[in-house]
């Protein structure tokens, strides 16, 4: 007679059910640490790939006998990871455990696993040599393989510091999902109250062809790919969403977020033109590995890019002040969502002298008014030069014209400067305050000022002819010279702070960083220094490239804060999406112009007074001057102890400080002068504004 089972024994022979696993993102640390892809990890154990894809990212968890094995291998793992660890000599300094980790963290290779660890995969390409980042905080676990990746044709995806990892994906929908689940890609976030950065994927030509991607975007005004298109429509089905850009250049593809969770892969497609060659240059040229390590020190320096240098550059202010925070509700208990303080906390509309000819608050003057300075604010870069007549003989002995540049200037302008934070309030007669942010309608006219100096209070450098509004930087800068001003009206915030603070920091400590690599440190001689700028350039292109881009981070983010609408579709009077952000703000734009203009010309001014130098042209950050030699050290003064002229131009590597941006002949800038262009546009021997300057 065959015996009865024992429940007892049937239950014990299933295998233990609760066994303790280690949480989800260590599982995946344990076996890429280990060597192992999750392909081998689902083999051994009679599974699929996308199950172990599951354990990891914490969606499912494994039961009975296959929970038991599971464990049972992560367990031997750590083991034999910890001794070898043990065996390993120790660590030195940061630098050298940013590249052990990126080393350890190489994507293993595909044949079965050794009795040991194995060694980390050798990049294919040559690997370039990564620079240490000062600026970055701790590593977390979580994006162990850094912030993106750049995919090649054949299915491997490069990170920074020579990774490679095995992407098998052959669509759009499951290159996301590889992304998510496996490629331990992204960014801790850059405040406590903001978001982690999203993984960014960047498409090669050739992978983009793999993935079903058209070698053109036919559509170049809308930028984006028919909602028709074979992989939209992959997308869609996969239960996967695009947001309104659609799938454009940079796309973005997200899910609602769960529990907490965010779920959103970014792409970059190379051959669409997502990196634009007026900020990154040739860039998109670089081999996957290059390409890789380059974005990749933007990344840690500055931010994941996001889109254009300009865009990322916006996303920089959000990520550095997000507009929420957790706050408790003291009648529930709960923690809720609320405005964070010193933050941009929520769309408003500008004041009409701030607005631009498009705005719907613009809509009290008939169409196609030309608005006079008396009732728009016209705050932007100086662009002026001398009238020839007013050269001296004493300058026209002088046989070079040298032009120097401030560095950053815009990000100089920014910090410390305090802006409004919420909507304006309407002022009849105020007085003016210097502290309080805003703008104001006062004549500047009776301002008596030097000729060969441009004048500060308008963009062209000549004297207003009345009322004009004006941001708090230009106003307060006529009551810093000794006159009087007396506003008709104003619209002022009185919610203000320092809120670009932190974006100028992160931008000046990538900017020096960058330097750094490329030769130039902020204790160099000004000879030195001026010679290591001669050849800076050419020293690195990768870091190049990378500098090109902080640059128009800078400006392009400034830029944004006054977006214009854009596409076939606007109609006059209509709003437009970006209008809709917390971060469109024109009146912030024009006091960080303001200010940049009224430092160039509290410069010029103390060179005017301390030595009696002129410059005859100016363009925005760039002033000319007439020199005895080609150097700027032949014509700024200095003090009887050989110190710079205290407030005037000082040679350096730092935001604010001058560099040298060219020099030609006396009668080439004369020349210039008499047939009305601006020799600080051509200085440099081409167009500043083309180049980007």
């Amino acid at each position: 007679m065959a015996r009865t089972p024992d429940p007892v024994e049937t239950l014990l022979k299933s295998g233990p059910r609760r066994t303790t696993l280690p949480e989800p993102a260590q599982r995946a640390r344990l076996r890429t640490d280990y060597g192992l892809s999750q392909a081998e990890i689902a083999d051994a154990l009679g599974v699929a790939r996308n199950t172990v894809a599951g354990w990891e990212a914490g969606r499912s968890e494994p039961q009975g006998a296959t929970r038991a094995a599971y464990a049972q291998l992560l367990d031997g793992m750590a083991a034999q990871l910890a001794a070898q660890t043990q065996d390993m000599p120790p660590v030195r300094d940061a630098q050298t455990s940013q590249e052990t980790l990126a080393q350890t963290t190489a994507q293993p290779l595909t044949a079965r696993p050794e009795p040991g660890p194995r060694q980390p995969a050798t990049p294919r390409r040559p690997r370039t040599k990564a620079a240490a980042p000062p600026e970055t905080a701790a590593d977390d676990p979580r994006f162990a393989h850094g912030p993106l990746a750049v995919l090649d044709g054949d299915g491997q995806a490069y990170g920074r510091g020579g990774l490679v990892l095995d992407c098998p994906a052959t669509d759009v929908p499951s290159l996301v999902e590889w992304t998510l689940a496996e490629a331990e890609l992204g960014a801790h976030r850059l405040h406590r109250n903001g978001k982690d950065a999203d993984p960014l994927i960047i498409l090669t030509a050739e992978a983009a062809a793999r993935l079903g991607l058209p070698a053109v975007l036919e559509d170049r005004r809308g930028l984006r790919l028919p909602e028709d298109h074979p992989v939209v429509r992959q997308i869609t089905r996969a239960k996967w969403q695009l947001t309104r850009r659609g799938f454009g250049p940079w796309a973005r593809i997200y899910r609602p977020a769960q529990g907490g969770r965010r779920q959103c892969v970014q792409l970059a497609i190379l051959p669409w033109d997502a990196l634009d060659t007026r900020a990154w240059g040739s860039v998109a040229q670089m081999p996957p590995a290059e390409l890789a390590q380059t974005l990749g020190d933007y990344a840690r320096r500055v931010i994941t890019p996001r889109g254009s240098a300009a865009v990322s550059g916006l996303e920089l202010m959000t990520a550095l002040r997000p507009p929420t925070r957790p706050v408790k509700d003291e009648t529930t208990g709960t923690w809720v969502s609320g405005p964070n303080p010193g933050a941009l906390t929520a769309a408003v509309d500008p004041a009409p002298p701030e607005a631009p000819d498009e705005h719907p608050v613009v809509a009290i003057y008939p169409r196609g008014h030309q608005r006079t300075p008396a009732e728009v604010l016209d705050e932007e870069a100086c662009e002026w030069t001398r009238d020839p007549e007013l050269l001296t003989d004493a300058e026209c002995a002088r046989p070079f014209a040298v032009g120097i540049d401030v560095n950053m200037a815009f990000a100089a302008a920014a910090n410390r400067l305090t802006v409004g934070l919420g909507a304006p309030v309407h002022v009849n007669a105020p007085a003016f305050d210097k502290s309080l942010p805003g703008s104001w309608l006062v004549d500047l006219s009776h301002i008596d000022l030097d000729a060969r100096l441009p004048n500060p209070f308008t963009p062209h450098g000549t004297r207003p002819e009345g009322p004009a509004w004006y941001a708090t930087p230009t106003v307060a800068y006529a009551a810093e010279l000794g006159h009087t001003v007396t506003p008709h009206e104003a619209y002022v915030r009185p919610e203000a702070g320092s809120y670009l603070d932190a974006w100028y920091t992160r931008l000046r400590d990538a900017y020096l960083a960058t330097m750094e690599q490329l030769g130039v440190t902020s204790n160099l001689p000004e000879a030195d220094f001026l010679a290591a700028m001669e050849h800076h350039k050419h020293t690195d292109p990768a870091q190049a490239a990378v500098l090109s881009a902080i640059k128009a981070t800078v400006k392009g983010g400034i830029g944004k804060l006054r977006e214009r609408p854009q596409g076939a579709g606007y109609r006059p009077g209509q709003r437009w999406p970006a209008l809709e952000r917390p971060t469109w703000r024109p009146d912030i734009r024009a006091a960080v112009i303001a200010a940049a203009r009224i430092n160039m010309h509290r410069k010029m001014l103390k060179l005017a007074d301390g030595a009696g130098l002129f410059p005859i042209a100016v363009l925005s950050d760039c002033a000319v001057y007439l020199s005895d030699g080609p150097s700027p050290l032949d014509f700024l003064p200095r003090t009887p102890e050989d110190k710079p002229l205290p407030g005037g131009f000082r040679l350096g590597v730092s935001p604010g400080m001058v560099k040298h941006e060219g020099t030609q002949s006396l009668m080439w800038a004369v020349k210039m002068l008499d047939e009305g262009h601006n020799p600080a546009r051509h200085i440099k021997g081409t167009d500043a504004a083309a180049g980007g300057e």
